[in-house]
């Protein structure tokens, strides 16, 4: 299931978290298994919604480089969505209070277009991107909000993982903890509910604050909202975050796309609740 409210006939709404339920989530491993609106801190401030248009369509985080300039989403979330598109960390009812970043350029595995098939859909073990933002205001993303550390070849299961996503229903970021269980040799799978459109390209990320998976891969992140999945992060993602990582850092002239001050941010739009989940 393609978790992407860009392909379903949206509703703009506001968000106004009420239930008792979803309750603020702490910096650090929850109840398992159990999902609730993420806390503003500085690591979740590295996880930001993806918009085009003004729509918002998937979920990116900020990983180290040499450029700090990085973020990691799903493929077929920067495949084929519209030029314009940007990241927004920590963005929260509206408001971007660490900026608004221009996506430079796009780093697709070869695995993703070689397996594309009639409808153009990727082949699902290479369902991995990462992209490079502009700068702003003389910085680097990764220099205001701080980086994860990309990593591949960990055991699925070895830690629990904390996914962390931007639903198109919310205004907020949700997140959850849980252990990774196999799906495939290629494929694993985790059991957190309401990752519904939207949260496609949200990190996998264990105790270590390493990205471990990035939601999206089979049936492009899932067929249901409580069961998601990841690409088991091997060669071909290291391969392709040794590209993205050693491309030479942004021109100076590239800037913050806007900032909070100036900029009417765009509501998050609903999706439907059958609908794809990013991209």
């Amino acid at each position: 299931m393609n978790r992407n409210p860009l392909h379903v006939l949206a509703l703009t709404v506001l968000l106004a978290v009420t239930s008792a339920s979803e309750a603020t989530a702490d910096d650090g491993a929850g109840p398992v298994g159990v999902t609730a609106v993420a806390a503003p801190t500085a690591r979740s401030a590295r996880v930001g919604a993806l918009f085009a248009g003004g729509e918002h369509f998937c979920t990116a985080s900020v990983v180290h480089s040499p450029g700090r300039d990085l973020i990691v989403t799903a493929a077929h979330c920067l495949d084929g969505n519209a030029e314009d598109a940007v990241f927004v960390p920590g963005y929260r009812d509206g408001r971007s209070p660490y900026g608004v970043w221009k996506v430079e350029r796009r780093f697709l595995p070869d695995g993703w277009a070689e397996g594309q098939d009639e409808e153009g859909e990727g082949s699902e073990d290479s369902d991995v991107a990462f992209a490079v933002v502009g700068e702003g205001g003389g910085k680097r993303v990764e220099d205001v909000v701080g980086g994860y550390r990309f990593v591949t070849r960990t055991a699925t299961g070895a830690t629990d993982v904390t996914v962390t996503g931007y639903p198109g229903s919310r205004e907020v970021p949700i997140s959850c903890t849980n252990r990774p269980t196999r799906h495939s040799r290629t494929q694993q799978r985790i059991e957190c509910p309401d990752f519904s459109g939207g949260t496609s390209g949200s990190p996998w990320v264990n105790g270590y604050g390493e990205v471990v998976g990035v939601l999206g891969g089979h049936e492009e992140g899932g067929a249901t909202a409580d069961v998601s999945y990841s690409v088991v992060l091997g060669a071909q993602a290291a391969r392709l975050y040794r590209d993205a990582a050693g491309d030479p850092p942004t021109a100076a002239g590239s800037r913050l796309v806007a900032r909070v001050s100036r900029w009417e941010a765009p509501r998050l739009t609903r999706a439907d609740s059958q609908g794809p989940r990013g991209g």
